[in-house]
């Protein structure tokens, strides 16, 4: 006997999810899908690595072929696994080496692509990995939604992630924040069908969408706790899921999700503790260590107890104790918001203003119009619990991001987006399954002005609705959620055609690597180490390429943010002129200095001279003051390194306690009797 709520229109029974014909509406869910891939192939056709492909493409390719997880474990597997089966096969990997700290490994995953590879055929590979990979996760969304919501739900929401430019920008890109926002969306979703039905299929189903979602990122441990929380709710109060399921068996259902999720994460290392085959531990920083580097208490209690009971994979756990310190504590990085920079983290509103200005206008109408009919009596009541589950999953994410650093931007806040996707996606669903006109009039404006401010929109990563003027967005917020590096190869253009025939060097403050650099040709200064001759006075002369988000949000860059640029291309800003730079010698030797410390042979004389210089150029240079410090306790000079130590807290300001206490209790440390050996360095905030 046919399913009543199947027909050919939408349905219109307000206690059933709005129906379609499974075919007509599976037809338009896959061309949608296939539509949001070819929109996002010609709107980045042209945009260059971001500043972290290399580094994971290098790092999945040697967890395929060597089932080797040292690289890059500061994110977990899944993405990386897939983009290094795609490029195994005739992917050029040296091989590995010990590596002394993370700006090593990045040089050495980076230094693979560039120079043992072909970087265009690489990009050109990747990008097609994963526009298979996020394709296939919104089929899979839309698999949930349909299971849980309806297909019409299902399909609403999958036109609305095909419109919005932010996932357009990140389908190809070789990132976890898509894959992880899409699938806590899908996990939650199948978790409550699984708590209605009782169903071994959606507990399989529940299972195996959480599990990728721990495997995609670290911040998957928010779904995680959306779903046992959402599930010990429904078991307390089954009504609110109307369904006739006993308690135990919801709790029951409850973990097995979860311990499905655990086994899924774990069979993506392989089932294997340590991150080598052989046991040996071989992080850029031993997992000890990194997990001391944890300030919070709890937090490092806690890591050390899941370390020990190997409750998780090593190379999880380290990944998990960086994303504790860089993404809850934070290193210091800044933001630039509405004309104010900001440590580490922005207002309480900074992620809501960034959603509601990186949203279409159409779509952020549509999805607070389904924010609104979630408690309607005339809602569809199967819509309740998985709507109630996916604002509890969003506010988990707020909560989590207002607590957290802010220069991910709107890429770390995906995953609110998606599900504002889901409730833009019941709007639709809700005004076409009505009789009223207005409403459906309403909606196909919405979609309109959606499409007409995103489709046409090329490079999408910059892309900021008309509440603050698409051109003039970058004057107001620096993040990552504005660039990311994509403009290197514009820069790269622009350089063959202007420059090299008048055999110009230019000044390179955009992130470029230099294995990148000397595979393309580039001849550029910059504040890195550079062939080219030095700079000896504070006034530095010639045509600067600086990216648009260190003008406002770095301090050093107040030369540049007082001129205006002679060119732009997109966040890529072009200066001429001559400008006080009195930080560039010093940053250049800063860097060498680095090099030479963590090189496999340190040559600590050279980098001392280096310090030397550095603080006689800036006498209140923090780094060279710590890391002097560093290298006079490596040497086993109690006093000198007690007395640079000194000098370091004493450049700190207001804002560094956390910094302050540690070096305080370094100094007590070296003026007590304590073995030198058992005094660790002092590491700074971003070099973790």
């Amino acid at each position: 006997m046919a399913d009543p709520r199947v027909t050919t229109d939408v349905s219109t029974d307000i206690h059933t999810a709005p129906m379609l014909r499974p075919v007509v509406a599976w037809a338009i869910i896959v061309a949608l899908v296939m539509l949001a891939v070819i929109r996002s192939a010609i709107a980045t056709r042209t945009d260059g690595f971001t500043v972290d492909d290399a580094y994971h493409i290098t790092a999945g390719v040697s967890y395929v072929k060597l089932r080797d997880f040292r690289l890059n474990p500061e994110h977990p597997p899944l993405v990386k696994l897939w983009v290094g089966a795609a490029l195994a096969p005739d992917f050029q990997l040296p091989p590995l080496r010990p590596l002394a700290d993370k700006f090593a490994e990045r040089d050495f995953n980076e230094s693979v692509v560039f120079l043992d590879n072909d970087p265009d055929r690489v990009q050109a590979r990747a990008r097609a990995a994963m526009f298979v990979l996020n394709a296939l996760l919104l089929l899979f969304l839309a698999l949930a939604l349909s299971r849980g919501l309806g297909n019409a739900a299902a399909l609403g929401t999958i036109t609305f992630l095909a419109i919005d430019p932010t996932v357009a920008a990140h389908l190809p890109v070789v990132l976890t924040d898509l894959p992880v926002a899409l699938l806590a969306t899908t996990a939650i979703v199948f978790a409550v069908q699984a708590f209605r039905s009782g169903r071994w299929l959606d507990v399989s189903l529940a299972a195996l969408a959480l599990g990728l979602t721990l495997g995609a990122k670290h911040s998957g441990l928010i779904a995680l706790v959306a779903v046992g929380t959402s599930g010990v709710a429904v078991a307390l109060f089954p009504r609110i899921a109307s369904t006739t399921t006993s308690r135990a068996r919801i709790l029951v259902v409850t973990f097995t999700i979860l311990l499905g999720a655990f086994i899924v994460l774990w069979g993506l290392y392989g089932f294997r503790y340590t991150e080598t085959a052989s046991g040996e531990e071989a992080f850029n920083r031993p997992l000890a260590l990194k997990m001391d580097d944890v300030r919070a208490s709890v937090a490092r209690r806690t890591l050390h107890a899941l370390a020990s009971a190997h409750l998780l994979p090593r190379p999880y756990i380290w990944g998990l104790a960086d994303t504790i310190r860089t993404g809850m504590e934070g290193r210091g990085i800044p933001v630039y918001f509405l004309g104010r920079i900001y440590r580490d983290r922005g207002p309480v509103y900074y992620f809501p203003t960034v959603l509601a200005v990186k949203l279409p206008v159409g779509l952020l109408a549509l999805a607070l119009s389904g924010l609104v009919l979630l408690p309607m009596p005339k809602s569809p009541r199967s819509w309740r619990l998985p709507g109630l589950a996916l604002v509890l999953l969003a506010a988990l994410f707020m909560v989590a991001l207002a607590r957290g650093v802010s220069y991910g931007g709107v890429r770390h806040a995906l995953p609110v987006l998606v599900v504002l996707g889901v409730f833009g996606g019941t709007a639709l669903a809700f005004a076409l399954s009505r009789q009223s006109r207005l409403a459906q009039v309403m909606v196909a404006v919405a979609v309109v002005i959606a499409v007409a401010s995103a489709v046409p929109r090329i490079r999408p990563w910059e892309y900021f609705n008309e509440l603050v003027g698409p051109e003039k967005a970058y004057l107001h917020f620096a993040d990552e959620g504005v660039d990311m590096g994509q403009r290197r190869l514009d820069f790269v253009r622009y350089y063959r055609e202007h420059l090299e025939p008048a055999g110009e060097v230019p000044y390179l403050f955009y992130p470029m690597a230099g294995s990148e650099q000397k595979r393309r040709g580039v001849h550029a200064r910059g504040a890195g180490e550079s062939e080219q001759e030095e700079e000896q006075s504070a006034d530095v002369s010639g045509i600067f390429f600086v990216r648009s988000i260190a003008v406002f949000r770095n301090p050093r860059y107040q030369a540049f943010r007082e001129a205006a640029p002679v060119e732009r291309i997109g966040n890529l800003l072009i200066y001429r002129g001559t400008f006080h730079l009195p930080w560039l010698r010093e940053n250049k030797l800063l860097f060498r200095a680095r090099r030479l410390l963590t090189s496999p042979k340190p040559e600590l004389d050279k980098a001392e001279a280096q310090l030397r210089e550095v603080l006689t150029i800036n006498p209140k240079s923090f780094v060279a003051s710590l890391q002097l410090g560093n290298l006079m306790l490596r040497r086993g000079e109690r006093d000198e390194a007690r007395q640079f130590y000194e000098r370091a807290r004493e450049q700190l300001g207001t804002e560094d306690q956390t910094m302050r206490a540690v070096l305080t209790q370094q100094i007590e440390r070296l003026s007590s009797n304590e073995p030198l050996e058992r005094i660790p360095p002092v590491r700074a905030t971003r070099e973790e």
